[in-house]
């Protein structure tokens, strides 16, 4: 604590304690930043009383919607830091890929197929280690895009800055990816007829993550869906591109950017799961998932809903072969 130098103002004055008191600055002096009031001191009489605050304490990604915690500070606190929040997601995404790759060579050469890898990839129903050593590359990229972002233009904490928090009410997140599930069902019925050979291209997808596996395997495909590419995607997603969107898009007004951001947000959900029948399921829940995360300024509820709509389509390929995972 800083020591104030005898012949100050009130060098004189004597608290009850029998102490001398430090000296007060007058109003217009700005204090030194470690300097505070010692306990039980008052100012002199007739003294003028300093005005300053103290800073105000960084938003913890927990208080009201999205706009609500932008319109705060939020990171990213400025359209630039948004701007950089981009490009780590772009960077995280390439990376992804590239470390998906790496990861799949190293685990085809552990297990002697090493020379038939390229063959591997294009099965219909690729074996488990290839399925899940693609998956932990991904989300590699899915979780340090969000982590260099945090660290180069957020506060450095991570699940603050992109809003990591869970609440009872999240649980609504069950309801919502159940009735996501629906949704889609709903959305293809009408044109399902008009595809040729429907059922079985709209199945691929789901068939190439599951269908090779079997037993423990099955099982961990299944963790991997249900809980890791919930967890990981959100983050991505919602957790750093919505949310640099949102602030690039807010010049756009208070109703046209936040659409803006939720809709391309969902549109490049589904791009980036690169099935051309599946986009229109995709992208919708994907535009519903924003939604969530935008209103409640968090992750929590849309990573429940994420678990869910996963949960149900691996639960509907066990018993019927058919649907769609996320």
């Amino acid at each position: 604590m800083t020591e104030w130098p005898e012949g100050s103002d009130d060098a004189g004055q004597v608290r009850p304690s029998g102490q001398p008191a430090p000296w007060m600055p007058p109003a217009a002096v700005p204090p030194p930043p470690d300097w505070v009031p010692p306990p039980g001191w008052v100012p002199p009489p007739g003294a003028p009383v300093p005005s300053w605050s103290a800073p105000d304490q960084p938003v913890d990604g927990d208080g009201g919607s999205l706009a609500e915690q932008l319109a705060q500070g939020a990171a990213p606190a400025t359209p630039g830091s948004a701007g950089w929040w981009l490009f780590c997601a772009g960077l995280g995404f390439v990376i992804g890929q590239v470390v998906a790759a790496i990861f799949a060579a190293l685990a085809a050469a552990a297990t002697g197929s090493l020379h038939d890898l390229s063959r591997v990839a294009s099965l219909n129903e690729p074996p488990t280690w290839y399925i899940v050593s693609t998956l932990l590359g991904l989300w590699a990229g899915f979780a340090g895009g969000p982590w260099l972002a945090s660290v180069v233009r957020g506060t450095g904490r991570l699940a603050r800055d992109v809003g990591l928090r869970f609440r009872a009410v999240d649980l609504a997140g069950i309801a919502i990816g159940v009735g996501g599930q629906l949704l889609v069902v709903l959305i293809y019925l009408p044109i399902s007829h008009l595809v040729p050979h429907f059922n079985q291209r709209f199945d691929a997808p789901s068939q190439r993550l599951t269908g090779g596996s079997h037993g423990l395997g099955f099982a961990v495909i299944a963790l991997a869906t249900v809980v890791g590419a919930p967890f990981f995607e959100e983050l991505f997603f919602r957790g750093l591109l919505l949310r640099a969107l949102v602030r690039l898009c807010g010049g756009l007004g208070r109703r046209l950017g936040p659409v803006l951001a939720v809709v391309v947000t969902g549109v490049l959900f589904g791009l980036a799961h690169a099935e051309s029948l599946q986009l229109l399921g995709l992208a919708t829940f994907g535009i519903i998932l924003s939604v969530v995360s935008y209103r409640t300024g968090r992750l929590g509820m849309n990573m429940i809903a994420h678990a869910s709509f996963n949960l149900v389509a691996v639960v509907a390929i066990l018993h019927t072969g058919t649907g769609l995972v996320l």
